[in-house]
């Protein structure tokens, strides 16, 4: 882009970073040719872990619970972190660093979408008394102060012994999606 006449200004926009940084690599570019732009060793305590392993954390995050035989219906960073242990993948690691690394790309295993699709003939007829209660009306008529409607929730899509469809695993930016 620099070749090409454009600006750090208009560079930087175009990458979305700083002006700063690209202004960084110009120099290092002009200074020292293309070995300006080979990595430099960095500051600070080197990785503790291989870049497979943190792939290999972040692929079991992505992994549906049921194949990893766990009795949960969604995993959360210390059940992740303990799956890496027993499977073998490190010898130990916490959940804040597993929690980080999953951050990185967005992946929240612990989040899911579930949802049901209406096959009963007469779902409408029978949903709609329950949203006129949410309305406060019943059989047409406004409740008044002295009505009270009492509701429970049976979490149906939790309980349901039948999956429509195979669940989708989580992926970067993307919840387990679950059909009941």
């Amino acid at each position: 882009m620099a070749a090409a006449g454009m600006g750090n200004d208009e560079i930087a926009a175009r990458l979305d970073t700083r002006r700063e940084v690209v202004s960084k690599w110009r120099k290092r570019f002009f200074e020292q040719g293309l070995g300006g732009l080979e990595e430099r060793p960095r500051r600070g305590r080197p990785p503790v872990f291989s870049p497979e392993v943190v792939v290999a954390v972040k692929a079991l995050a992505c992994e549906l619970p049921s194949r990893l035989e766990v009795p949960l219906s969604r995993l959360y960073v210390p059940d992740i972190a303990s799956e890496a242990v027993s499977r073998g993948i490190v010898a130990k690691i916490s959940g804040k660093t597993v929690w980080r690394w999953l951050s990185e790309d967005a992946i929240k295993p612990w989040r899911r979408r579930s949802w049901i699709f209406a096959r009963d003939p007469d779902f409408e007829a029978k949903a709609g008394r329950v949203l006129d209660l949410y309305a406060r009306e019943w059989k047409g008529k406004a409740l008044t102060d002295d009505d009270y409607v009492v509701s429970s929730n049976e979490e149906t899509s939790t309980r349901a012994r039948a999956r429509r469809h195979p669940g989708l695993a989580p992926a970067p930016g993307r919840d387990m999606r679950v059909e009941s």
